[in-house]
């Protein structure tokens, strides 16, 4: 498979010039560009030249605008330069005896004394100074040497810059912030893991309050939990409360093409650390660097199990690395190396589980700062509807909230726009452009209003959120159900309420249109996948408890290959599959039975879900009470759910009975 972003190879991709880098040449042309104007643009155009003939006369004629004149003697010749008084110039070239028998007799007197008003400097040719001698020679070898020297370290900086380079390969790609911006206020939903934090935040402020005991705190600290839980910004968050030297590098900054490079980079990482201790390094995605040794088809990669083994000397070894505290994330804690993990190293495993709903609204909260959002909008509602949703979830829905706010041409962010983000994060955009036939979209709508009539009525089911019929990425439709209260446990009448749910769609398709469609693929392998759970791992069947598969699938091998381990025999596979269709069955049969018991609930909701294609949970209960809706309906504008406002007749104003009168 290609890559889709091919990194570009640097050999092909010329280098850009900075500003910098052409200053020098800038400056080069410029005092060129100087000097040739000052040579042949300056003055050039007001020198004359005279011969020896009207010399005479024209010293006579203005002596009284002449400023000074210079007079340089050699033994054949003569150089007479002058300067008016105006600036303008005159030059004239003579011979020896026309100077000493005509020129001089009107220049000077017998005693030596001028005879005229303006300067006179006499220049002797023939003395020797050091710009008439070894001066512009040894001005200009100084220039030549300054401009090789400049040219041959720019062409050997050019030519070397790749062993230069290659000397930095086992430099460390940390990357240091002295002062990290990010607080414990930053990080909400997490308050017992920012509990288990502060203990490494008071030591690195304290660490005499502990020492004076003994104490140690841990070497490693690892943070473990979904994708989108805040374990990154949990780190950054210790960092900037403790305010220390925060070092941050990915597990895959350490592995390179050429051996041994992971390893000279974890020990210039610890060096670097020591220098500002106390200190805190960050490792994001730990996985990539610390996976069990000796483990895959060919024996494993040796080049990460060098860095690895490095990296478990340098954080519990022969040196001290006291002050140095090493926080790691990663989602895959099963396939670290055990050695990693041991007291010492990662002795302090910290879960970072998905929020409750009191975090989810202290998430909404964090987020929600620097956003203008509608004042009557309450975050606690939303989060009950956002089940399973993480931080990194929640910003992005508040995010999109905004966006569809703007494409709205809206003053704020209004409850609608976070609703259809919650969509959006839920199955994708509403795709407007996909056109359904009518009979399609029936079939979707009693799909749908079956899913939800079981939602309703059975007593272990989850509260029925949302029904739509707006086609969203590969579906057609979907069932928004949310449990009432967070869950750490699920029991069995729980999971059959779900099978029996997921099975609800398929079953009102049958009772209605006396046909099937592909529609419920998806709520097939889902409810066939839990009550193979059930039977095989949870013990909820006639089988009793016993766990008959288990997963261990090997991340190095693939899980197609190894995907469970089957403890059992041929006979009791056939037992397993009995219980699978017993549960399928008995759920497909009470399905069928409420649907037939609320038949004409299933066509109330599919009926107005055909005419306004999305309806809420207080609309639902509204309808089923009251049979109908007289709120305005709601339509999708471009891929943004926005309200119809009512048109709402003018009422008279009524009069006074005073008036009246």
């Amino acid at each position: 498979m290609s890559n889709p972003n091919p990194r570009p190879n640097p050999r092909s991709v010329p280098p850009r010039r900075s500003l910098r880098t052409l200053l020098p040449y800038l400056l080069l042309f410029a005092v060129i560009g100087v000097v040739i104007w000052l040579a042949f643009f300056t003055g050039n155009a007001k020198t004359q030249a005279l011969l020896q003939t009207e010399l005479a006369a024209y010293l006579q004629t203005n002596a009284g605008v002449i400023d000074t004149i210079t007079i340089v003697t050699t033994e054949t010749t003569t150089k007479i330069t002058g300067i008016l008084k105006d600036g303008s110039k005159f030059t004239a070239l003579v011979d020896r005896t026309f100077y000493e028998n005509i020129l001089q007799p009107t220049l000077f007197a017998a005693d030596g004394t001028a005879l005229v008003d303006f300067k006179m400097v006499i220049v002797n040719a023939y003395q020797r100074t050091f710009w008439n001698t070894i001066g512009p020679s040894l001005l200009y070898l100084v220039l030549f040497v300054v401009a090789m020297i400049f040219l041959y370290s720019r062409m050997a900086g050019a030519v070397s810059s790749s062993n230069t380079k290659a000397m930095e390969f086992n430099r460390s790609r940390a990357r240091l912030e002295t002062k990290v911006k990010k607080t414990f206020d930053d990080v909400a939903g997490a308050d017992a893991e920012k509990q288990e934090m502060m203990e490494i935040v008071d030591y690195l402020r304290n660490p005499k309050k502990y020492t004076k005991f003994g104490a140690k705190l841990p070497k490693g600290v690892l943070l473990v939990g979904p994708p989108g839980t805040g374990k990154t910004l949990l780190a950054k968050a210790v960092a900037g409360e403790a305010n220390v030297p925060f070092y941050s590098i990915s597990g895959s900054d350490f592995v390179e093409m050429f051996v041994g490079v992971g390893a000279g980079r974890v020990r210039d990482m610890f060096q670097q650390a020591k220098k500002t201790a106390p200190c805190l390094i960050f490792i994001d995605e730990l996985d990539a660097v610390g996976r069990q040794r000796g483990a895959g088809l060919g024996g494993g990669n040796d080049e990460r199990e060098q860095t690895l083994n490095q990296l478990l000397i340098e954080m519990d070894g022969f040196s001290d690395n006291s002050g140095i505290i090493v926080l790691a994330a990663t989602n895959r804690d099963d396939v670290l190396d055990p050695a990693l993990l041991r007291a010492g190293r990662f002795d302090r495993k910290i879960t970072v589980s998905l929020p409750d709903r009191a975090g989810r609204t202290a998430i909404f909260g964090v987020h929600a700062r620097g956003k203008i959002i509608d004042e009557s909008i309450d975050f606690d509602a939303i989060s009950r509807r956002t089940v399973g949703f993480s931080g990194a979830d929640i910003e992005s829905v508040l995010n999109d909230a905004a966006i569809l706010a703007i494409r709205d041409n809206a003053d704020k962010i209004m409850l609608r726009h976070i609703d259809e983000a919650i969509d959006r994060r839920i199955a994708g955009p509403a795709r407007t452009s996909r056109q359904l036939n009518e009979h399609e979209r029936k079939v979707i709508a009693y799909h749908e209003a079956g899913h939800a009539v079981v939602g309703l009525n059975h007593p272990f089911s989850d509260k029925v959120q949302k029904i739509t019929i707006i086609p969203r990425g590969q579906t057609g439709g979907h069932v928004l159900m949310t449990p009432e209260e967070d869950r750490f446990l699920m029991t069995k009448n729980q999971l059959i309420a779900r099978i029996v749910g997921y099975l609800g769609g398929r079953t009102s398709e049958e009772v209605f249109f006396d046909d099937v469609s592909t529609g419920a693929q998806n709520d097939i392998e889902v409810a066939t996948r839990i009550a193979r759970l059930m039977v095989t791992e949870f013990g909820m069947s006639d089988l009793g408890p016993i766990q008959y598969e288990r997963d261990t699938g090997s991340v190095f091998l693939g899980r197609d290959y190894t995907s469970s381990q089957k403890n059992f025999s041929q006979q009791v596979a056939l037992e397993i599959d009995k219980e699978v269709r017993k549960i399928i069955e008995q759920a497909h049969d009470k399905a069928r039975e409420i649907i037939e018991k609320h038949k004409d609930d299933v066509i109330l909701i599919a009926e107005t879900l055909l005419d306004r294609e999305t309806i809420t949970a207080e609309q639902i209960d509204r309808l089923l009470k009251d049979r109908k809706l007289d709120e305005p309906k709601q339509a999708v504008i471009g891929e943004v759910v926005l309200t119809e406002k009512p048109k709402v007749e003018p009422t008279p104003t009524p009069v006074p009975e005073d008036d009246k009168k």
